[in-house]
């Protein structure tokens, strides 16, 4: 397959559906891939092998922040993260030392104590969903567990109030809709929870509790703390990270599951593997296909490739994943494998602030899905499962399950 042919396969419906074929064709014959991206048809670089992923994510030449150093192309088409929003001051998208300050007052917050502490909620949540999951014996795993799980343990964490978690699960919706039609309706949804986000902050200084927003404002480090707009941005940010790609990787974890009872049953009769469990199904299939854009601060040589000054490179985590160079067997699914250094929640300065969490997330709710469930099933042909057309997160658009045959459509 020639490099164009590559590219026409980039981002089409069946590519959604399942992108490892064009993976593995661009780590072998294409590994740094230049490429028209469908917004705006902007220059883009697509980097797919473990070890270049790695380098471009570790390497401060590939900035995060994109309105300072993207080409006029890359502004112009509106790709810069968070532009024109108090996103722009999100730890996902500054660099040092904005990047560095941030994370250090971030860290405070986070806890050894405060995330152990987490436990008994996330366990609390999942069994209650489960129980309601129970009494309609069919249900969708995204909507009616994942969903429900991920956003009542961000909820608590962060302190929201009950009121207005309706809301917010519809911003979410709105942010990151399954439907592609739906697009233009993002950046509104980005902007209700920006407003949110500093609804809360506001209300967490007048009346400070024991949750992760308060905490974030009573941080300090060398006599500095987060200012209202980093606070609004911080908060906002882990809305949209800690929820919807928690959602997204349960789901993708109990349909590969489903797919390989063997190693179902392996999970369930072995319940000490849960941990191991979850790092390999973070490898085998992670809820984010790649970074957020980087831009190279200069000319900058990949593999052999000459990237110019302001180049956009994509750092396609999913196909790092299943890179063989890396992982003996990468297709295949085994939660005893050893030794996973998967990319799954990035690598470098801006590896997931709050992986600690979501791995402890994984950890109690898929296990306790086929633990209450042994004989859970799909309730639709599995071709009918299908993942949302996104080219940034891998999540399914539904997951239809029944807890017995008997609820089998």
């Amino acid at each position: 397959m020639t490099t164009s042919e590559i590219s026409e396969s980039l981002f089409t419906s069946e590519y959604y559906q399942n992108p490892y074929p064009v993976f593995e064709r661009l780590r072998r014959d294409s590994p740094v891939h230049e490429f028209s991206f469908p917004v705006g048809g902007v220059r883009t670089w697509m980097i797919t092998r473990y070890e270049d992923v790695r380098s471009v994510l570790a390497d401060q030449r590939f900035s995060s922040e994109g309105g300072t150093w993207g080409n006029s192309e890359f502004r112009q088409a509106g790709l810069v993260s968070g532009a024109g929003s108090v996103l722009e001051k999100s730890i996902t998208v500054v660099d040092p030392p904005a990047h560095t300050r941030l994370r250090k007052l971030a860290m405070k917050a986070f806890t050894p104590r405060r995330v152990e502490r987490w436990r008994t909620t996330v366990s609390e949540l999942v069994e209650s969903a489960l129980d309601e999951c129970a009494a309609r014996g069919s249900f969708d795993v995204m909507d009616d567990y994942a969903g429900v799980v991920s956003s009542g343990v961000l909820g608590r964490i962060l302190g929201f109030r009950i009121d207005r978690h309706r809301e917010l699960v519809e911003a979410l919706t709105q942010a990151f809709p399954s439907d592609p039609e739906l697009m233009d309706q993002v950046p509104e949804g980005f902007a209700r929870i920006c407003e949110y986000a500093a609804d809360l902050v506001a209300e967490k200084r007048k009346e400070p509790g024991d949750d992760l927003t308060s905490a974030l404002i009573a941080a300090e480090e060398d006599g500095e703390r987060l200012d209202d707009e980093e606070l609004v941005a911080m908060v906002a940010a882990m809305i949209m990270a800690g929820s919807d790609t928690v959602r997204a990787f349960v789901g993708n974890a109990a349909l590969a599951l489903l797919d390989h009872p063997r190693q179902r049953r392996l999970l369930h009769d072995s319940p000490e593997l849960a941990g191991n469990a979850v790092e390999e199904l973070l490898r085998y299939e992670g809820a984010l296909t790649t970074a957020l854009f980087r831009v190279t601060t200069e000319d900058v040589e990949i593999a052999g490739t000459e990237l110019p000054k302001g180049a956009p490179v994509i750092a396609v985590l999913l196909s790092a994943n299943r890179d063989p160079e890396q992982f003996r067997d990468p297709d295949r699914l085994d939660i005893t494998r050893d030794r996973i250094r998967h990319l799954g929640f990035g690598h470098g300065l801006h590896n997931c602030l709050g992986a600690a969490l979501a791995r402890m997330e994984g950890e109690i709710a898929v296990p306790a899905l086929f633990r209450r469930f042994p004989e859970l099933e799909t309730a639709v042909p599995r071709e009918d499962v299908r993942y949302i057309e996104n080219w940034a997160m891998r999540r399914l658009v539904s997951l239809p399950v029944a807890t017995s045959s008997a609820d089998v459509r």
